[in-house]
């Protein structure tokens, strides 16, 4: 089977030595963003992954795709051309300093690509899960379209469409992003709404917004979850982390999901962050990386929270890690307390 994500691809610049953006002359460069990380992930756990996006014609595009290539996903459908390729600044947080992200992607290739580039029809031949995030739609009115256009051709051709709500508050508003939601929300078959983006993103009341209790906020996440599937008959999975975050380093992580009308819950992992940026493209990567092989609600969930809970070991967009390793987190459930 094989998996279709579309999205934005970027160069990360992050100072180097844990330093802040104001004190830095010296950057360390890597290239990641949402879709893009979620095909990798799926490669380096052995699925069949593609990627679409637009990239410059230069050497920086060059260099994004080559990244891509390195760890097995497909690259032919990626478009070149336009003017530049966007950027993102990571400054990693400390302690009750949170980690903090500049982005400075206006005007790339991606963001000025009209719909009409996208060619529905080929891109999406032989393609059984179509994978696509709210940073993605947040971007331009024309991706939006785009978005929409390729979501009509999976429900006519029994394709999958996975929709991570994924709410930046730096590119667009929650009204914004819940009138997209509404008119795409029809056409999706599993979401994954964490924490801070349900209500954000969907409009649907589940968090308070206090992120040193989301875990102890379980039932009204469910109460949301049931809302989603009722509301749009089409969505037969939905997926979220909780989290109680009590530092930028120390936290509890744990996942929900609801799939064809059963709840399942994922153990509660104590952590200690290295780098918290990703970890729900891997969650995600998970999810998705569950379906492809039949996994079962239970074993689907518990797989997917130890993929993101691993992601924040690793320094990086990319989550470099393998199926046995993340089977190694979940049979020993890492420093994880019981559920």
């Amino acid at each position: 089977m094989n998996v279709l994500t579309f999205g934005e691809m970027m160069l990360r610049l992050k100072p180097s030595e844990s330093k802040r953006i104001l004190q830095s002359d010296a950057f360390e460069a890597s290239y990641g963003g949402a879709e893009a990380n979620v095909a990798v992930s799926l490669a380096l756990q052995g699925d069949e992954s593609a990627y679409l996006s637009k990239l410059p014609d230069n050497l920086l595009g060059d260099a994004a795709k080559g990244t891509l290539r390195k760890y097995g996903v497909n690259t032919d459908k990626i478009l070149r051309g336009g003017p530049r390729l966007g950027i993102y600044f990571f400054e990693k947080g400390a302690s009750v300093r949170g980690t903090n992200v500049v982005y400075d992607r206006a005007g790339s290739s991606f963001a000025t690509a009209m719909a009409a580039e996208f060619d529905w029809d080929s891109l999406l031949k032989g393609v059984n899960y179509f994978y696509f995030s709210g940073i993605t739609a947040a971007i331009s009115t024309e991706l939006q379209t785009a978005i929409l256009s390729a979501c009509e051709y999976c429900a006519q051709h029994h394709i999958t469409v996975i929709f991570d709500t994924n709410f930046r508050g730096k590119m667009w508003t929650p009204s914004e992003a819940q009138a997209f939601s509404k008119r795409v929300m029809p056409y999706v078959n599993v979401v994954l709404a964490n924490d801070e983006d349900f209500e954000s993103s969907l409009g649907i009341k589940a968090f308070d917004g206090d992120m040193r209790h989301g875990i102890d906020q379980k039932e009204s996440f469910k109460a949301g979850m049931r809302e989603v599937v009722a509301k749009y008959p089409n969505c037969h999975t939905v997926a979220s982390i909780l989290r109680n975050i009590h530092s930028v380093e120390d936290s509890q992580w744990s996942a929900l999901l609801l799939r064809d009308g059963q709840f399942y819950e994922s153990v509660v992992y104590q952590l200690h962050v290295y780098e918290g940026v990703a970890s729900g493209d891997a969650f995600g990567a998970g999810l998705v990386h569950g379906f492809l092989h039949g996994f079962k609600g239970q074993e689907q969930v518990d797989y997917a929270i130890a993929a993101s809970v691993l992601k924040l070991t690793v320094s990086g967009d990319l989550n470099l890690v393998s199926e046995p390793e993340i089977r190694n987190i979940m049979q020993d459930g890492g420093s994880a307390m019981s559920r």
